[in-house]
């Protein structure tokens, strides 16, 4: 199947400045993010910016750059601008590779797309893990992810669900056996619900919990959620997380 990944990559962090160009052994973030969409089955990788350091830099490892305007709220509103200036077709499948995920497995990029061709119900598609921790259950920067037997999303939250009500009331403090999903942020669109996407308001269940997928599912849009296939390493926030994925890159001889 044909799909499209574009990988948005802001030069601005507060916690991690210049993160895309931050080093990891010898590479750039962003390109090793670039290699990794590079391997999987797309047919285009496009980094999307705003940055003329971050454009200059991924042309000089031989990407193509799209660059976008300055003032996008959300990734999704930086997406939409990048189909609108390759006009890309309605039906075209768009892959949103986060640049802050260098580990991220090829296999899962094309699990997304694939998800999304085949499932006609949904507009877009997404991934999920277990948790297996409480201390994540419990985490608010964990996004959970609610499913119906089907696979589609019924609500993202901050919050801990579903709530084991019976297992808090007696007093336990272990992980409960609840199938709690920590959503994984690679998405994947069909251009049209990203022209779509924008033109919407922001919905109250989005402005609460800051989760701008929540304006989806708002909307009627169907979200489809499946375990992914492969482990996704999560993404790059801090200086911490920068030092323990050069690390695990040096430890295990990537190159």
């Amino acid at each position: 199947m044909s799909f499209i990944v574009i990988i948005p990559a802001r030069y601005a962090s507060t916690r991690l400045p210049g993160k895309p160009l931050r080093d990891i052994a010898g590479l750039s973030m962003l390109q090793r993010v670039w290699q990794q969409a590079r391997m999987s089955h797309a047919e285009r990788v496009v980094i999307a910016t705003d940055d003329s350091r971050i454009e200059r830099a991924a042309k000089d490892f031989g990407a193509e750059v799209c660059m976008t305007r300055a003032e996008h709220v959300s990734g999704t509103d930086r997406l939409q601008e990048v189909a609108q200036l390759l006009s890309l077709e309605q039906d075209q499948v768009v892959i949103n590779v986060q640049g802050d995920e260098p580990l991220i497995p090829p296999a899962v990029i094309n699990q997304v797309a694939e998800n999304l061709a085949q499932t006609l119900d949904a507009g877009v598609a997404t991934l999920c893990e277990p948790i297996e921790r409480l201390e994540d259950f419990l985490n608010p920067n964990v996004v959970k992810v609610v499913r119906d037997k089907q696979g589609m999303a019924c609500y993202f939250s901050r919050a801990a669900v579903p709530w084991p009500r019976d297992h808090f009331l007696q007093g336990q403090s272990s992980m409960p056996n609840v199938q709690a999903r920590r959503h994984i942020g690679i998405y994947g669109y069909r251009v049209q619900q990203l022209n779509s996407f924008v033109t919407w308001p922001m919905a109250p269940t989005e402005q609460a919990e800051s989760l701008e997928q929540l304006r989806f599912l708002w909307n009627g849009v169907g979200v489809h959620v499946a375990d992914a296939l492969e482990t996704v390493p999560a993404g790059i926030d801090t200086e911490a997380d920068l030092l323990a994925v050069i690390e695990h890159i040096k430890c295990n001889n990537i190159s």
